[in-house]
């Protein structure tokens, strides 16, 4: 069922994991940006606030520094959304951000295992006679980041057209993203032969 049910990315990420990652990579950038990331999804997928409402947050932090694209807000930018994200969260849910990552992960599977009985799914499954009964598995896996600047990227790729079902290889991808960019339709992917 492709992107009927949730995902949260970068699970584990505190104010403490996140200093160790701009530490390790020696890009504070991606750090805040995969931290703003993370609450957005989490606190989106887990905890219930409108996504809408972290958007409405980064589209005025990027209208009042002046840019266009996520990818053009600096570290100082991104560390600031961090704490108005945090501050949405407590404010729509009256609790603060946790800030453990075994109760971060234990939360997530929790919202994967629930999202079975989305809209989302529920409807997939009716479609192509998936029966309830089958249930689903969480998978937990280690982070491979494509948000670390130019040189790093994320994309989906099938060994058929998705649209026709022609036997080709199909590919689209995004540069300095994560996996929901391309799949969330929040920026435009380019075809893989790009990366040629």
């Amino acid at each position: 069922m492709p992107g009927m049910m949730d995902t949260v990315l970068n699970v584990g990420l505190t104010e403490r994991t996140v200093e160790g990652l701009a530490a390790k990579t020696r890009n504070e950038r991606f750090a805040q940006d995969s931290y703003r990331r993370f609450i957005t999804m989490f606190g989106n997928i887990v905890m219930g606030v409108g996504r809408e409402h972290f958007e409405d947050i980064l589209k005025h932090k990027k209208a009042e520094l002046g840019v266009v694209q996520d990818t053009h807000l600096d570290a100082k930018a991104l560390k600031e959304l961090v704490g108005r994200f945090k501050a949405l969260v407590r404010e729509q849910t009256g609790r603060e951000f946790p800030d453990d990552p075994l109760g971060q992960l234990k939360m997530a599977i929790e919202a994967v295992f629930s999202s079975w009985f989305g809209a989302r799914a529920v409807t997939y499954r009716r479609l192509y006679n998936i029966p309830d009964a089958w249930g689903t598995a969480v998978s937990v896996v280690a982070m491979v980041f494509g948000n670390m600047g130019e040189t790093s990227g994320t994309g989906v790729a099938f060994t058929r057209d998705p649209a026709t079902g022609e036997r080709t290889f199909f590919g689209e991808c995004l540069m300095n993203a994560q996996g929901e960019d391309v799949v969330a339709g929040i920026r435009t992917p380019l075809p893989v032969r790009a990366l040629a």
